[in-house]
């Protein structure tokens, strides 16, 4: 038996559009009506994020609901802490018929690494 060791999130990476924390940003700033959406949790999202960004939750319990009342047609510019959380959405989001989904590689872990803390907004929600 071929004992073939293939990294499931490397192949469900494969089928989405992922961007460079640079080409991400360049996507942010070049395309104004793009939706910047943060799929973590309301308390992360609450702590930091980027600038502009929407809280939409992968792990709520309404997730699917709330997706069903998105525009299809609309950008998506979708990230986490790890990109994880954004695979699985972006991956729900092109499986719904949305068109433009960008994933961020490597999620806010790579974003930090390029561009630092003081890119993100740490303004307290409540």
């Amino acid at each position: 038996m071929d004992n073939c060791n293939v990294n499931r999130w490397q192949q469900l990476k494969t089928r989405l559009r992922n961007l460079s924390p640079e080409d991400f940003k360049s996507a942010i700033e070049s395309q104004p009506g793009a939706i910047l959406i943060d799929c973590r949790t309301p308390g992360e999202f609450a702590f930091s994020r980027l600038p502009a960004a929407v809280n939409f939750n992968y792990l709520s319990q309404n997730f699917v609901e709330e997706m069903e009342k998105m525009d299809p047609e609309a950008i998506y510019l979708v990230y986490c802490r790890s990109e994880r959380r954004s695979l699985r959405t972006c991956t729900l989001l092109q499986n719904g018929g949305f068109k433009n989904v960008y994933n961020l590689d490597g999620g806010l872990v790579s974003w930090l690494e390029k561009f630092g803390e003081e890119s993100l907004d740490r303004t307290q929600l409540s």
